[in-house]
């Protein structure tokens, strides 16, 4: 399992989510309007879920079917597919 960043996140960038991330697998650069967490790097531990100041982080089988998309938006922003 991993956690997924998705369409709350877009335009917003508050980087809470990456101060607290124990193993930096948070990622974004200046042309990206979100931020995107590494799918083989994240540990699964949550800290960044409750720290996300527009609700826009959620466990990979928790992500809202509205949001179902971002699963692949994330995974593809690293080259992977799920």
């Amino acid at each position: 399992m991993t956690y997924i960043i998705a369409e709350p996140c877009v335009d917003v960038k508050d980087a809470a989510c990456v101060d607290v991330c124990p193993v930096d697998c948070i990622y974004t650069s200046e042309k990206d309007n979100m931020y995107y967490i590494h799918p083989e790097e994240c540990i699964d531990c949550a800290a960044c879920e409750p720290v996300c100041p527009v609700v826009a982080i959620f466990a990979e089988e928790d992500t809202p079917g509205e949001w179902e998309n971002y699963k692949d938006i994330n995974y593809e922003y690293f080259g992977m597919s799920r």
